[in-house]
């Protein structure tokens, strides 16, 4: 039997906890539907920044430097397109063609890419059978068209098609040779980036040891011949020292293919704000980097030691390299490792705005091979939610229109005329690394 005294004490205590329920629910469903405004109201604001970058993408061509779609041919089908046909569907892979036309793509460099292993080992056949997949992947397509130079890529985006150019990875397919240097230009290769993962016999790379304190005597040849010739001298891959050398002996702007700010992610691939400077003072670009590793704070940290696991792995299986490979793959696409997102890739941008300016910035997003993403750039169709980020972060459409491609034209350009100028004054250069690096590391 309940006391009455408790039970007239109860009753307006339980009244007021049934009010104070009631008033919580309704204060719960206003911040639900305000919260449900503001993501409605956001997801408008998404919608109009899209449709933006969609008109952009039709005025002038987004261009991106790294690709490495033609490697996955080789691995699906070693480069028999019948069987693994870029122009349909290849659900694998975060590229084929049909995605970089839905994803508003103007023009893409293509990588002839060329592993480290190859070095004194077939490098340069393996490069020119890349060069060569990529030409067949070219004339087969009804998308696609080989572009040479920065006018080919703005006449073929008016055109509709999307201008490909081509880039080799790796500096050991010339094999120490200006001759085979010239003749990779000859069949349209427009950038070399110095080095891979490995530091060959003429320059240091990033993620190997250095034994030439930057870049040798006949490495500074590479650099003039190649300026000769109008190829930009990718200087993502090399050490950091390599990267101050090209500064001070290229006539060409500096250039980064697939690179980006290492202030925020911290690893060796990544740019130091010092060189970012010289970018600057060089007139050159950085083209942004997706790969999460070179993107996530925290994924830099895990993977800064990858390549010395990739060498491990093949000093471990000197006769399986499908098996090192699949290991190594494992290791690097490994659950552990953070994705970062879209915002975080745009901070990369932001960065390199803030320290070289407006004008030194653009997209390498280094799509093909990639089985990690950052979330919100996921595939060759997100592009135009790349672009709408970047307005909504109130750059203006001009200078949306400079980092998705116009920076990169200039510095094509700038390349192109140093090529004339130096046409004029410099034969092509018979120097041997023999007879320039006699000594090893001489400079």
């Amino acid at each position: 039997m309940v006391d009455e005294r408790r039970r007239g004490s109860y009753l307006p205590r339980r009244l007021f906890f049934t009010d104070m329920m009631h008033r919580l629910t309704a204060l719960a469903g206003l911040v639900a539907c305000i919260a449900t405004a503001r993501a409605d109201a956001q997801a408008a604001s998404a919608d109009k920044f899209v449709a933006q970058a969609r008109r952009l993408l039709q005025q002038a061509p987004l261009i991106d430097t790294h690709n490495d779609l033609p490697m996955m041919l080789r691995l699906g089908s070693q480069n028999d397109l019948e069987q693994f046909d870029p122009d349909g569907p290849l659900p694998s892979l975060d590229t084929e063609i049909p995605r970089l036309k839905a994803g508003g793509v103007g023009a893409q460099f293509w990588a002839a890419y060329v592993p480290s292993r190859y070095d004194g080992k077939g490098a340069g056949r393996y490069a020119f059978e890349q060069i060569d997949v990529i030409h067949r992947m070219i004339e087969r397509s009804p998308v696609l068209e080989l572009a040479t130079t920065a006018d080919d890529i703005v006449h073929m985006h008016r055109g509709g098609k999307i201008a490909s150019l081509i880039g080799i990875e790796g500096g050991h397919a010339i094999e120490n040779s200006l001759g085979m240097l010239r003749q990779f230009h000859a069949v349209g290769v427009r950038y070399m980036t110095l080095t891979h993962s490995s530091t060959i016999a003429w320059a240091d790379a990033s993620t190997d040891s250095a034994e030439h304190g930057g870049r040798t005597r006949f490495g500074v040849e590479v650099v003039r011949e190649m300026n000769r010739l109008g190829m930009m001298v990718d200087i993502s891959h090399v050490s950091d020292d390599a990267m101050r050398d090209v500064a001070q002996y290229s006539a060409a702007p500096l250039f980064f293919s697939h690179s980006s700010a290492r202030a925020i992610a911290d690893h060796p691939r990544n740019v130091p704000d010092d060189i970012v400077a010289l970018v600057r003072a060089k007139g050159g670009v950085v083209m942004v980097n997706a790969y999460p590793p070179f993107v996530d704070p925290r994924a830099a940290q895990l993977m800064r030691n990858a390549s010395q696991v990739e060498r491990q792995l093949r000093a471990r299986f000197p006769t399986q390299p499908a098996k090192a490979d699949s290991a190594f793959a494992a290791y690097i696409n490994g659950p552990d490792i953070p994705h970062g997102t879209l915002a975080g890739y745009m901070d990369h941008i932001d960065h390199i705005v803030k320290v070289a300016g407006i004008d030194h910035v653009g997209i390498g997003a280094d799509l093909g091979s990639l089985k990690i993403h950052p979330a919100g750039f996921e595939d060759a169709t997100r592009y135009p939610w790349v672009v709408a980020e970047l307005l909504r972060r109130r750059y203006s459409e001009q200078d949306v229109i400079k980092m998705i491609g116009g920076n990169v034209l200039r510095v094509m350009r700038e390349t192109e005329g140093v090529a004339r100028r130096l046409h004029k004054t410099r034969l092509p250069s018979a120097a041997t690394i023999g007879g320039l690096d006699s000594t090893g590391t001489a400079r």
